[in-house]
């Protein structure tokens, strides 16, 4: 085989494993998250794969061009069929998390790229006329080149300006053609890829329809809801992020009301400055003409997404796309009140913004004396260690809070949790019956 060729062939391995590592992760987001408890297992079992994979291309020894075409044409369907929303979506449709994403994980991705892993073992024995090392050297250069550009390209620009499924589709497509470039198709050959093709044309452009980025899957649906004329409810990733009906005044989510509530009828907050880190669908500030609102989310296309398909109109307020933790360390203003609302996924808030350095930067973001408020989902009795430990979090940072649960008897509730940005001289005193300071405190506090 010319070097010319081996080498493409090489890069094309590369590009498309790696970048089908990076679609899976962004498929499993809707699901189950971007933690690291998701990230790092995942991570795990691609490498275990592509390790395996090594091991048995190293032991392949005749018709080097067939087994790393058939393998690449597998691999085409794999991430063309497997890696489509469609498919992932219906992995995960009434199955345990846990399960469905080790079905998806030993079903889908581990397969692909253990079968990509033996193309550099397998097309070094083409290159007989260099040592071995030499051989091997400039094959995983170009692979491991390969998985830079991949893992870059498909998530910075494709998966940006396109979509995801333009990211799938193009990576099956390029594997299909690597398998036409490893040898030329007999019939049945032929056959097979004009078929691998169709499946990923099929579900890939059906699943243009759908409203994806790099960093979300988004869904506008009509509900029924008593007392709301005609409503409507802003998916992100799966969950219901933002609800909206015909109403004049348009009534919203239980929990978005009782923050603007909260705001405007508690606080009495009147020509104010307000940060809401997550915009959701922006209905904190639809139609609300008292207060300047500043939303953040790590999304640059999220604002464009809700005023065109959710609130069909122009959304009331300034809007940076941003990671909500980087813009409350750094940002130099300060703010009278901020609001809360991040999700990634169901009821999963991502890793770092749940610690106790990052309700600080909430509380460094305020001006003296502002509110914060937190929307979470909790269970309603607030027994899980989640739930103790992540309000035990926010008030390490903030001192006590009030928490309201919005749904008492239900399993998961809208938990709104309060706090102040005030300065508290004295430590806390546990009152007992040999010395009760009761008394005293009462008559000193206001």
């Amino acid at each position: 085989m010319p070097a010319r060729l081996l080498f493409t062939i090489v890069f094309i391995e590369g590009y498309c494993s790696l970048g089908a590592e990076i679609i899976a992760l962004r498929r499993l987001i809707p699901h189950v998250g971007s933690s690291i408890v998701v990230t790092a297992p995942t991570i795990g079992f691609f490498l275990l794969a592509l390790a395996l994979g090594y091991h048995s291309g190293s032991r392949v020894a005749a018709d080097y061009r067939a087994v790393v075409a058939r393998n690449f044409l597998i691999s085409a369907a794999l991430l063309g069929g497997g890696l489509a929303a469609t498919t992932v979506n219906a992995i995960f449709a009434g199955a345990q998390p846990a399960f469905a994403y080790l079905v998806f994980i030993g079903g889908i991705l581990c397969p692909l790229a253990w079968l990509l892993g033996q193309t550099v073992p397998i097309l070094t024995n083409l290159m007989l006329a260099q040592r071995s090392g030499e051989a091997a050297g400039r094959a995983l250069y170009w692979s491991t080149l390969g998985s830079f550009l991949g893992s870059v390209s498909l998530s910075l620009v494709v998966m940006q300006i396109v979509g995801v499924w333009a990211a799938v589709l193009l990576g099956s497509l390029m594997l299909v053609a690597g398998a036409f470039l490893v040898q030329r198709p007999g019939r049945l050959a032929a056959v097979s890829m004009a078929a691998t093709v169709a499946l990923g044309l099929g579900l890939n452009l059906h699943d243009r329809a759908r409203i994806d980025t790099a960093y979300a899957d988004y869904e506008v649906q009509s509900i029924l809801r008593d007392g709301m004329l005609d409503p409507r409810v802003f998916m992100v990733n799966n969950q219901n992020a933002s609800l909206i009906d015909g109403s004049q005044p348009p009534l919203y989510a239980r929990y978005v009301q009782h923050i603007r509530r909260i705001l405007l009828e508690d606080l009495y907050l009147n020509d104010r400055e307000i940060l809401v880190l997550g915009a959701g669908g922006f209905t904190l500030s639809h139609r609300e003409p008292l207060n300047r609102y500043t939303f953040v989310d790590i999304d640059p296309a999220i604002r464009a997404i809700a005023e065109r398909e959710f609130l069909r109109e122009a959304a009331a307020g300034e809007f940076i796309a941003t990671d909500a933790r980087r813009f409350v360390a750094t940002t130099e203003k300060r703010y009278d009140a901020l609001v809360v609302d991040v999700f990634s996924a169901r009821t999963s808030i991502p890793g770092h913004l749940v610690t106790r350095e990052f309700w600080s930067d909430t509380r460094r973001a305020l001006k003296p004396g502002g509110t914060m408020l937190a929307n979470l989902i909790l269970d309603g009795q607030l027994a899980s260690p989640y739930a103790r430990n992540l309000l035990a979090t926010i008030e390490s940072a903030y001192g006590r809070c009030a928490v309201e649960v919005l749904y008492k008897s239900a399993a998961r509730s809208n938990v709104i949790v309060t706090c102040f940005a005030v300065d508290v001289g004295e430590p806390t005193w546990i009152y007992a019956d040999e010395r009760n300071r009761a008394d005293i405190d009462s008559a000193r506090s206001p």
